[in-house]
């Protein structure tokens, strides 16, 4: 054990051992070792691995934030929030809450260079936080696949001459099934119904027909597209206690799914990156494809004003906006791990500011987008029908799945505008897949690099194994009633408290002002003041709105006319809080770990640990260095002698380096 008498001599030493390890680095560095040196600090920065070029982040980051919500939820949100008037809450949550978190995000994973869990080395204390982005992450992952495994069986069904819900003459329609026409009624009569199983319609997509043609009274009548959906695809059963049998065709199209991500993401960031061109972009070529064909049908213009007139009075309504604040936040895709996931495999100086400003903004500008296109062909299947569009407009599934492809089966041509539509939603359904995938499995490789490093490919192979097995319940005859459990309740609320816990870590514990000198560190200045404040203020009050928001809106979960069980319930309030837990969990066992008083085993984990800091040791060494001058709101370990012990260390490295090559 040392004594301060000590600490001179022994200062004297280290500084002695690195003066002379220096000039003997200079003078081997003079002999045609630049080359090698290069080589040298090129692997280093690839050493965990880095996007290969400079639009792969910002082109993943697209595609990771437009998901299904910006085609199947923002449009019906808009049309029924006031249309063109919901924009301005829209607007203005994006600004306060959604720019600044996805800028705090991607900023953090980019100095760092680690995943959502080891990144939190910043602040060991709440690591927990890291774990229940991981959970939310692979829950999600699991039913989010499930969309994509519908949209494959679609896309097959979309091969054919005929689309087979544009007819009443299949093996899974009833006497209760009809086509919208012009005229009052065209209902066709099915073929017998060989045992299907027994099925239950969704409020928004079921249409009460009243038919007074001879003894007939009132007779519930559904849409062929409503019965291709209920009896042809999910065949569905009486509820979630009659989980029936497993649909062989759908188990099929989701293992296609899970190998189709498999191969996107078995090399990590480095396959990922190239796929991520054609993923992020096509989607956006159809979307343009099905506007310009929308925009030309009869009926259009009808659609794209009920979309956009804007009704001001609904701006006085609480409701509106919590819907607004509740869809930027989710739209986004704070807290669900992702973007620090995508923004770790930066280079240390790549200009995270510009593309936190541009990628919120092109997502936003794409919901509206993509609005513009559906409810272009829905007006046009209004003028053709002569039903009123707002009896066929619709959100999530029931628009992607029944309103829109039954509009689409009124076009000419109309299997390759079918075929186009859901190649789109395939493309936009696996970007963000990547996303929170890569997330689960950069979790765990860097929380556990000498088991995991060499073996991700493996590793990413046994985790598309255990979330494809995890999703078999969702494509049996009840699956859709599990899928909904998770939807309803996973990432409602515990999103909203992983992301208000997040900002007060970095905006009060470790210090905005802090963490602006490692933006500096970064990208060369430090941005404007209007950051900091919504780190610290304005972005955690209104987080906290929109978390009570959710809550108080939240009711038990029912799909369509059918209600939960009590115990189906107190299920998906448990998927709820398992992504909570770890952050009370992972609090009490790093103090229990701790030595010493209660309230300094806390002072201690609240300090970022010794590790901390860029991935690279160049850049270390700078951040080191920094810390010297910086003054944080709570202080940081001894940096004197972890500056001088990195120094060591990095000489060291260096000099065997170089023995080694000569």
């Amino acid at each position: 054990m040392s004594t301060p008498a000590d600490m001179p001599n022994r200062n004297m030493e280290t500084s002695t051992f690195l003066s002379e390890k220096e000039k003997a680095l200079e003078l081997s560095s003079s002999n045609d070792t630049s080359s090698c040196s290069d080589t040298m600090e090129s692997g280093d920065e690839t050493a965990r691995g880095n996007w290969s070029g400079r639009l792969d982040f910002f082109l993943s980051c697209v595609g990771y934030a437009v998901g299904l919500g910006n085609i199947w939820r923002f449009p019906y949100l808009c049309y029924k929030s006031g249309g063109g008037a919901f924009l301005i809450p829209y607007v203005i949550f994006l600004i306060l809450c959604g720019i600044p978190m996805f800028f705090l995000e991607v900023s953090f994973g980019q100095f760092a260079s680690l995943s959502p869990v080891t990144i939190w080395r910043i602040c060991p204390l709440f690591k927990g936080v890291g774990y229940g982005m991981v959970i939310v992450s692979g829950i999600v992952c699991v039913y989010y696949n499930i969309i994509i495994t519908w949209t494959l069986f679609y896309l097959y069904h979309s091969l054919r001459m005929v689309l087979p819900w544009s007819m009443c003459d299949n093996w899974w329609n009833t006497e209760h099934c009809y086509l919208r026409t012009n005229a009052k009624n065209n209902i066709s009569s099915p073929q017998p119904l060989n045992g299907s199983a027994p099925y239950n319609l969704t409020a928004a997509a079921t249409v009460a027909l009243k038919v007074s043609a001879g003894n007939e009274s009132n007779v519930l009548k559904t849409t062929a597209s409503e019965e291709f959906w209920q009896r042809g695809v999910l065949q569905l059963s009486d509820g979630i206690d009659d989980m029936g049998d497993l649909r062989w065709d759908l188990l099929i199209c989701l293992f296609v799914a899970w190998v189709v991500v498999f191969l996107c993401l078995f090399k990590g960031v480095k396959s990922s990156g190239k796929v991520i061109y054609v993923t992020a972009t096509f989607p956006y070529l159809v979307l343009l494809v099905l506007l310009v064909r929308g925009v030309t049908l009869p009926g259009a213009g009808v659609g794209i004003y009920f979309y956009l007139v804007p009704d001001w009075n609904k701006l006085a309504t609480f409701e509106v906006w919590g819907d607004a604040a509740v869809q930027i936040f989710y739209s986004v895709g704070m807290a669900w791990g992702g973007l620090i996931t995508m923004a770790s495999y930066n280079k240390f100086h790549n200009n995270v500011y510009r593309d936190a400003m541009v990628v919120p903004l092109i997502n936003c500008g794409t919901s509206v987008f993509a609005g513009l296109v559906i409810f272009s062909v829905l007006g046009f299947m209004a003028h053709e029908t002569g039903v009123d569009i707002e009896k066929v407009v619709n959100q999530g599934p029931g628009l992607a799945f029944v309103a829109y492809p039954e509009a689409i089966s009124k076009l000419p041509i109309s299997p390759l505008w079918a075929v186009l539509f859901f190649l789109m939603l395939f493309f936009v359904g696996l970007d963000t897949q990547f996303g929170m995938f890569e997330t689960m499995t950069s979790a765990f490789v860097d929380e556990f690099p000498d088991l995991l490093k060499n073996r991700k490919a493996l590793f990413t192979a046994f985790m598309c194994f255990i979330e494809f097995l995890l999703g078999v319940p969702c494509v049996m005859q009840g699956g859709v009633y599990v899928l909904q459990i998770m939807d309803w309740y996973c990432s409602t609320f515990s999103l909203m408290i992983l992301s208000l816990t997040e900002c007060i870590v970095i905006g009060w514990i470790y210090g905005a002002d802090r963490f602006y000198k490692d933006l500096e560190m970064m990208i060369g200045y430090q941005p404007c003041a209007w950051w900091k404040i919504c780190w610290c203020f304005v972005t955690p009050t209104l987080i906290l709105f929109i978390w009570l928001f959710s809550v108080t809106q939240l009711s038990p979960v029912t799909y369509g006319t059918y209600h939960y069980p009590q115990w189906a319930i107190a299920l998906g309030w448990f998927l709820g809080m398992l992504s909570l837990a770890p952050i009370p969990t992972c609090a009490i066992i790093a103090i229990l770990q701790e030595k010493g008083p209660l309230m300094l085993r806390v002072k201690k984990l609240t300090k970022p640990a010794e590790n901390f800091g860029p991935a690279m040791p160049k850049y270390q060494e700078m951040y080191l260095e920094s810390l010297e001058k910086r003054e944080s709101f709570l202080p940081t370990i001894d940096v004197k002698c972890r500056l001088t012990r990195r120094k060591t260390e990095s000489v060291e490295a260096s000099s065997e380096s170089l023995s080694f090559i000569s």
